[in-house]
């Protein structure tokens, strides 16, 4: 089969297409998809630069956003069945062979039914950045009805859907972006106030779209100097959820406690890195009621380009250069 194959750390000129065998099963409880497309984040870039999880495991084939139809079942597999088409988030990330090939495996019990109403491309770009908006909002900030949220960089792969997550929990949604092209896109899913952070004070503007008391939530996919900032959009007793290690100082430690803040972490891998077996099956439950909502009509994945398979290294060069709405994806 074809596989784009990661074979040294590097720049994207070490993603390079080989043929390499049929992956087996590697478990009876294991499928075989034949992947139609695979997702590309911003983690496949940083992996391919410095693979930090499993640095002693290379060549890789990267990429742990996946969609496609089930090629072959282990003999205890009960889930699925040969023909069925599906979507996942899994391997990618240096222990088990991710998603930029032609084929991959992956445990049954990882992999939700594709949403009937999205293409295979749509569908492959959704599983890592609903994971992580979803337990972000309705699992670390338990976001509820009438609340405000500011979400930064909402025209992104994570921040646009977190937009129409927020919406369907019925919360009032403020958003940072960087222009016009990147507002209109948060309007449409669901903004209700637009913040400029190149000509605009985030922090002002928030304090004064929620009369001076500061938002309930603030969703933190940037980091740095735009997370530490964001302790001072949050209202008393409001949570500040964060994508990114943080650099607190003793003062800003001092400022949340005064106020009573809540910081919270959120990385999506640590099921998969951790091989925690419950909480991975928990992730696929959140990708069936993803599929729901997109089936209602109630949560879309914007494909902002489509490259084929042997132009993963061009899709990486993008995603690097910034300014990339919504998600590249690799048709195969």
């Amino acid at each position: 089969m074809r596989a784009i194959l990661m074979t040294a750390a590097g720049t994207a000129d070490v993603l390079q297409q080989h043929e390499v065998p049929l992956p087996p099963l590697p478990s009876a409880s294991h499928i075989r998809i034949r992947l139609a497309a695979a997702g590309i984040n911003p983690l496949d870039t940083k992996l391919r630069s410095k693979p930090a999880y499993y640095p002693d495991k290379l060549p890789a084939i990267l990429g742990c956003d996946g969609a496609g139809v089930v090629e072959a079942v282990g003999s205890e597999v009960s889930r699925f069945n040969v023909g069925d088409a599906v979507y996942f988030c899994n391997g990618g990330i240096g222990d088990e062979a991710g998603c930029y090939a032609e084929y991959t495996t992956t445990h049954e019990d990882y992999v939700a039914v594709k949403p009937a109403s999205l293409s295979m491309q749509q569908s492959a770009a959704l599983p890592l950045v609903l994971i992580t908006a979803w337990e972000a909002l309705l699992e670390r900030a338990q976001l509820a009805p009438g609340q405000t949220i500011l979400i930064h960089a909402a025209a992104g792969g994570v921040g646009h859907i977190a937009v129409q997550l927020a919406r369907h929990c019925s919360a009032r949604v403020a958003v940072t972006v960087s222009d016009e092209h990147k507002a209109a896109i948060a309007k449409d899913f669901g903004a209700e106030k637009i913040i400029f952070y190149r000509q605009q004070d985030f922090v002002q503007e928030t304090l004064a779209w929620t009369a001076g008391k500061g938002a309930d939530v603030v969703f933190d996919t940037v980091g740095g100097e735009t997370f530490l900032r964001s302790l001072n959009a949050l209202r008393y007793g409001g949570k500040l959820v964060t994508l990114l290690s943080t650099p607190l100082s003793l003062a800003d430690t001092q400022l949340a406690r005064l106020r009573n803040l809540s910081l919270c972490y959120e990385l999506m891998l640590t099921p998969q890195l951790m091989q925690l077996h419950d909480e991975r099956v928990r992730q696929r439950k959140i990708l069936e009621q993803g599929a729901q909502l997109a089936d209602a009509g109630k949560l879309r994945g914007l494909v902002s380009k489509q490259l084929p398979l042997a132009e993963a290294a061009a899709a990486h060069r993008l995603i690097e250069q910034g300014g990339v709405s919504g998600k590249i994806v690799l048709v195969i």
